[in-house]
Order: structure tokens, then sequence, then C-alpha cells
């Protein structure tokens, strides 16, 4: 690829950003998680509240305006646009239900809705507005909804292996897996792309795998592989070492926390910190190393409390691997503590079964699901599982916050490392004596105000509104400091996640989802839609977490393995089988190979649901190996390359993009911190605080370490992180977007971080290579994992001419200047 004249590359791509930002942002209200979000959060709402006045259904349009569809709700009524994608302020909708307006309150004539609501609306608006409802499925199929219709829907049928097909060249396969790629090639008239280069090959491999760049020695040893023992051998050799690396499990750990919504802060309107979240995030990273089975590792997630243990140690990670249910976002400001316990039972619900099933459960919690065959009564039967959970996430009651939540504590055997200190117990003595008196002097006050009120005083006076929250506000911090140590003082080792409650429930059935209007009680089940023979009933004194869990990983299950394979696949060839990773519902897309998907899913099964031996199998594939060259008769055919004639080119991640610029500067610190950023600086605090304090950094990041260990707080990313595409951690995301925007460029020219690491790459090519040429030549071999070409060599060449005669300083900038220019070119943070 020849590149630009080096001083003028940031540029450029500033410019190149800026001519497809419209397009990068166009569809940005089209991904299925901003889809997702629209269903459960926002859909309820206008069904509730809206739909009355302003539908087809109620043959009503009061002021011109229609809400119950796309079309409508961006058209408007007399007053304009009820939602303008993006924009708060002209967003008419927004304004009517937040009460800002006299004269325009929605619902009128009623109270003003919850603030988590308009939180809600607010979020779906900035994040464009996405509203499915008008769009229409290639297909004119009736949505199979009911249990009949259902099961013959490809999604709940089991899945079966299906022998490879017969294709004409037979000798261009290396796996099974090919032969189905090349069977549907062949069908459509096309061939597959020749092998990647070497060099490029090591280095998809190498990102795919561990999410960093290979190192010049690498390269070269590959080659010497190739030539002794074959290409073949060769990438087998390379792909063991990398599955045995440790940061093989921080790489494939971190797509898995995409989709376990992992965050270490409760967002929405309160956004208190979860300084315990990151021990959920090193679990995740040691059971991928360990090849934990999936179906185990998700067990443990789900029910890890209830499963058997040796040792305190044992005992420990499978409490902190139920984190996975109490990591979500929370509403800590909510008034009503019975729909704040429904929220999280929800949110868990939610996140569950679209991680797992890809399967959008929770959108019948109002009304039985409109596109799937799941009812009401599914809903609330599962509901009822985690209604019957305690969720324990370790924040304290403060100003900021109305509720708090106990955290889990960890038996004193399992040695967890403790980053709070301990008080010693003259403090812990003073704190209760302390937390007596404020409740004496509570329970003293309403007294005192319920005899004024009978007598006709001045109730106010006695117990006013202020001395109630200084007794609530204060007692929560109390708890909340005695909550981290013993009776001695010292220091608990502290936890995020969950165990079964003490009263086990049924849930009733809840008339629009409201809380307030509840109907007969639901057994616990689970979907009636997939039949499992053998499974188990759920004990009447238990949640019935567990049985939940072995239901989703039994071996007739759908969807458990055929979506986790499909995530597999996702993450090495650039998008799944089925591209709407976390929709495999009626909405969703229809696989592109499904034969393959089936027996990729049966496979994976049988290889004791082992995720390293599935990416084994893929990457040795002929299918992996291709070049991702152009080919104009190809594309004319296949221009989405749906049939894989090619690989498909990949812009890297935000935290390969980090820790590949670490990497090349020598820079990067490959061991894994105690604990994180949250843990030791910020602490439980809200997030909205932490720009006040000097502590912190500004990007907050300021650390060498890998990227997966910078913080991750809902609604407040470290910089690289936001701009470059992270995953909403809110959200269960199997897909990130890709954008391409000028902010980023402009972060690419202007970053601390950037520079910095810039003027580490120019250090260490000087420090390891002689010669002006050389360095040259080292610089591209360690960004690019090759050599320049001609092209690029003499426009190198004629920069570095015309700082002929600078002096040491000026010619050590101007070196510097071109490894930035390396750092901030597409082909740095792109795969081929």
């Amino acid at each position: 690829m020849a590149m630009l004249q080096f001083a003028h590359v940031s540029v450029w791509l500033f410019f190149g950003a800026l001519l497809t930002a419209v397009g990068s942002r166009a569809m940005a209200d089209e991904t299925p998680q901003a889809s997702a979000f629209f269903e459960s959060k926002i859909r309820p709402v206008l069904v509730q509240h809206c739909y009355p006045c302003h539908s087809a259904k109620a043959g009503k349009s009061e002021g011109g305006l229609r809400l119950d569809s796309r079309r409508g709700i961006r058209a408007g009524g007399d007053r304009g646009p009820a939602i303008v994608p993006g924009d708060l302020k002209k967003s008419v909708l927004l304004t009517a239900i937040s009460h800002t307006d006299p004269d325009l309150k929605m619902p009128p004539k009623k109270e003003k809705l919850p603030d988590s609501v308009i939180n809600d609306f607010q979020t779906w608006i900035k994040l464009g507005a996405a509203d499915p409802r008008e769009e229409e499925t290639a297909s004119t199929a009736t949505p199979p909804v009911t249990i009949e219709a259902g099961r013959k829907f490809w999604a709940f049928r089991k899945p079966t292996t299906h022998k490879a097909p017969t294709t004409k060249s037979s000798d261009w396969a290396k796996r099974e897996l090919d032969h189905f790629i090349l069977a549907k090639l062949e069908a459509n008239g096309l061939a597959p792309s020749p092998g990647a280069d070497s060099g490029t090959l090591l280095r998809r491999l190498h990102f795919d795998l561990v999410g960093l760049p290979p190192s010049p020695d690498a390269i070269s040893a590959f080659q010497k592989r190739i030539e002794s023992d074959g290409i073949d051998s060769a990438l087998a050799t390379e792909t063991d070492a990398l599955l045995a690396s440790p940061q093989f499990g921080e790489r494939w750990g971190r797509h898995w926390l995409d989709v376990a919504r992992f965050a270490e802060s409760s967002g929405k309107e309160a956004n208190i910190s979860f300084p315990y979240a990151w021990r959920y995030r090193d679990y995740v990273f040691d059971a991928v190393n360990a090849d934990l089975p999936f179906d185990r590792f998700l067990t443990e997630q789900i029910a890890g409390d209830l499963l058997p243990h040796d040792n305190d140690s044992e005992r420990a990670r499978l409490l902190i691997a139920t984190g996975f249910l109490a990591i979500g976002p929370k509403n800590l400001d909510e008034m009503n503590p019975l729909q704040f316990a429904a929220d999280i039972a929800d949110e868990q619900l939610d996140t569950v079964t679209r991680a797992v099933m890809a399967s959008s459960v929770a959108c019948a919690r109002c009304h039985d699901h409109k596109f799937d065959p799941f009812s009401m009564q599914d809903y609330y039967a599962l509901f009822g599982v985690f209604a019957s959970t305690k969720t324990y996430f370790g924040t304290a009651v403060s100003p900021s916050n109305r509720i708090g939540g106990d955290p889990l504590v960890l038996p004193r055997g399992a040695n967890a490392p403790i980053l709070h200190p301990s008080i010693g117990k003259q403090r812990v003595e003073q704190l209760k004596t302390q937390l007596a008196s404020l409740k004496k002097e509570q329970q003293d006050r309403m007294a005192a105000a319920m005899n004024a009120r009978r007598s006709g005083g001045d109730a106010e006076k006695e117990f006013s509104i202020r001395d109630a929250l200084r007794i609530f506000w204060t007692s929560g911090g109390i708890e909340g400091q005695l909550e981290k140590v013993d009776d001695s003082g010292q220091a608990l080792p502290l936890a995020m996640g969950v165990m079964d409650r003490q009263r086990i429930i049924n849930s009733p059935l809840l008339e629009r989802g409201e809380i307030n209007k509840p109907g007969r009680p639901v057994p616990r089940r689970f979907p009636q839609i997939i039949e499992i023979a053998d499974a188990a009933n759920i004990p009447a004194r238990q949640s019935g977490r567990l049985e939940f869990a072995r239901w989703l990983t039994h071996p007739d299950h759908p969807l458990t393995a055929r979506v986790m394979a499909n995530r597999v696949w996702r993450h090495l060839l650039g998008a799944g089988l089925v591209r709407t990773m976390d929709n495999f519902g009626f909405s969703g897309e229809r696989p592109s190979h499904s034969e393959l998907l089936d027996t990729l899913a049966v496979r994976f099964m049988e290889d004791g649901w082992s995720v390293k031996k599935l990416v084994r199998e893929i990457v040795l594939s002929r299918t992996y190996r291709q070049s991702s060259s152009y080919r104009e008769d190809a594309f004319r055919t296949d221009p989405e390359n749906r049939f894989l004639w090619r690989t498909s080119k990949r812009r890297l991640d935000a935290e390969a993009i980090r820790d590949a610029m670490l990497v090349v500067a020598g820079e990067l610190d490959t061991a894994r911190p105690v604990g994180s950023l949250v843990a030791t600086k910020i602490g439980d605090r809200p997030i909205s605080l932490i720009g006040l304090d000097p502590n912190i950094p500004a990007d907050l990041d300021g650390s060498r370490h890998r990227s997966v260990y910078l913080p991750v707080l809902r609604d407040r990313l470290p910089d690289v992180l936001d701009l470059f595409d992270f995953a909403e951690p809110s959200l269960v995301t199997g897909d990130r977007e890709t954008t391409n925007v000028p902010v980023q460029a402009l972060y690419l020219m202007n970053s601390s971080f950037v520079q910095s690491r810039a003027a580490g790459l120019a250090n260490r090519v000087q420090r390891e290579v002689d010669g002006h040429e050389q360095r040259l030549r080292h610089a591209f071999v360690l960004c690019f994992s090759r050599a320049p070409d001609a092209e690029e060599s003499k426009l190198a060449v004629a920069f570095f001419e015309s700082a002929k005669n600078l002096t040491a300083e000026q010619y050590q900038q101007h070196f510097v200047s071109y490894c930035q220019a390396l750092l901030a070119t597409a082909e740095f943070r792109n795969l081929d």
C-alpha cells in the first residue's frame, strides 16, 4: 500500500474520515442492539401510554400524530416531528413526556412518567432512535408465534450433523467446514480467493487470537517454519502457541464481556461505581484461558452459588462467577423498591436469554411476543426464577442514590486480594453507636411528628424532610462502611454476585408489565417452545437458576451451541453465519450456511464445549486463510461476501488499536494488574464527581497495561474506547459497530497517548537498528508486519531528505512525526 507523504497523513485521514462520516452514522440506528433497546425500553411505554390516543388500532391520531410506526413518529403531527434522531431539543415527544413545557404534557392529565423512562427516551434518541416497526421482512411468512409454528422454525429445531457436500475442487478444502463454504461458492458460480501471504496471515492470526501484533522475530520464525515444514504445519504450530498464551484469555474473554454487558458502574441517572466488578472480569479471563467447557462456564455464571465446592477458593470462584447476573445497569435513583426489584429481574432475564439463546424473551413482559413463540406466561414463569434471586452489588445509599445494595462476602480462606482498608475495632464500635443513635433519633422524631399531627401541631417542625434525608443518607453511608469490614474492623473480601432469596416465589403475571397490576401467580418453568425430555423440575425451595442453566446447556437445546458457534465464527471471519448475532428469531436474519452452522454446533458439543478447539478448527481452514483482495467478478455476484469468496477486511477494535501502539513502542505491560482504576482510585462514588479528582487521569487511561484492564464506566468510557466503537456496556453486544468519523482522526493527530507511543516507537527503532534506511524499514515491519515497497521507501527517504539540516533535537521530532504517521495510517488499524 503506497503511503501518503508522511507529514500530511493525519490531515488526509481527517478529510477521509469526514467524507465517510455521514455514511457511517446513517446506519447507526439500524444495529441489533439499538433495535433491542427500542423493543425492551421504548415500545412498551408507547403501547401503554401513547397508543390509546395516537395509533391506528385505537382509531385516533390526536394532534395529527401517530406513534405506532416509525414513519408516524418521525413525521410527527401539528407541532412537528415527534422524534428527531440525535437531537433531544427538537424531539417534541421528549419535551411532552418531560413536562418541561406547561402547554405540552403527555400523558395528559396524569403524573409525569418516571425519570428512568425519560432517561431511556433520551438514550434512545441519542443512539439514533432505532425503530424497527416499519422495517418489513423480506419474507411474507407469518411470524411463528404459536408453539406449533415455532417448533418448525429453523432456530428452534435441534441441530444435526450434516455430511460434507461434494465439490468440484475437492483438493482445496483442508477442514470439514471448507467443503460447506466451497459448495456454496460453486453453486453460485464463484471460486475462493488465493491464500494470503505469510505476513498478512500471521498478523491476522495474532490479532484474532491474542489481540496483539506479531513481533519481527515471530514473523521470521513463521516464514522459516513454512519453508521447512509447509504452511499447514507452521500455521498449526503457531495457532497452538497462541491458544496456550495467557493473552488468549484476555482477548476472547473480552468478547464474552461484550455479551455479558460488563461495566464498573450502575449507569442511568445516579451512575454509582461498582468497585468489586473487576473480580468477575478476571474470572472470565481465567476461565477462557483454562478452556473451561462452555456449558460449565454458563452454569457457573448463572448458578455458581448453587454448585458444590471442595474448598474456599473454589467457593469464592463460583460466587464471583455469578457476577454475570449482578453487573447489569441499575436505576439506583428509583423511588419504588418493588419497581427496582422487578427491573433487576427483567434485566437479568433479558441478558441471559439474549446472551445464550439470542432470543428476546423479555419482549413478552408487557404482551405476548409479536414475532417469536414466547408468551407472557413464558416470561413470568422465568421471571419468578430471577425474582427469587437476591443480587449483591455493593453500593451504599448516598445523596446521589436512593437505593443501595449489599456486597457479596467471599470466604476468608480463599485469600482473595482486598483493596479497601481495614478500620479497626474501635472505629467499628463508633460507627455502630452512631448508626443506633440515628435510628433512635428517627423513631423519636417520627413519634413526635405523629403526636403533633394528632394534636393539631406542626409535624414538620418535629420531623422535617431535611431531617429525614439527613438520617437516611448518613445511615446509608455508615452501613456502607460497616459492610466492608468484620466486627473487628478487618477488611472483608467482597464481590458482586447473586444468591437465592430466603423467600422463593412464583411471580404473578403483571398486566402490561405494571407492578401495581398483579394477576395470578405463574409457576416457575422454562419457555415452552423448547422441549427437553429429561429436564429437571424446579425445586420448591430453590430459585431454579441451576435447573435453568442445565436446561440451557442440555445437548438437546437448539440454540445454545448454535449461538456460541456463530459468535466464534464472527470474531474470526468478520460476520456471523447469522449476521444478527443476538437475534436468532423471526425478525433476525437467516443463516447463510445453515448446514455448516448446525455441524459446527454439534461438533462444538461433541468436543466437550471447548472454545479453543472450535477456534483452532476455524483458523486452520482454507476459508480463514484466504486473501482479502478485491475481485470485481465475485463482488458483482456477492457484494456483501456472504458466500465467503475472500476474507473480509476488518478494522481492529479499540482495545487492539491501543494495545498495538503500546506493543510497537515496546511499552506494553502484559502483567495483570490487581483490581482496576475503579477499585484502587475511584472507589464507590458517583461517576459524575470523578472529573474533580486530580488523581484520576482525564482520559481514564494513564496505564500501559492491556486495554481490557481500563475502567469500563457506563456513560464515561476512556477516550480511546469511546472513540473507536467500544461495546455499549448496558446492552448484550455480540457485534460491535464500526464507524469512521472525524473525531477518530483528531484523536490520532492530537492525543497525548498516541504522541507518546510515537515517541516510544522512534526510540525503540533507533535503539534496535542502526542505519537510516534500516530504521525506516524496521518501523514498517513493527507496524505492518511487512517491509515497505519501493514507492513507500522512496516517499520515506524523501520525507527525511527534507530534514538534513535539522539539529539533533529537531531530527528526533521529525522521526517521531514519521512514527506517528505510521500509527495513524488505515493499514495500522485494519486487518487484511
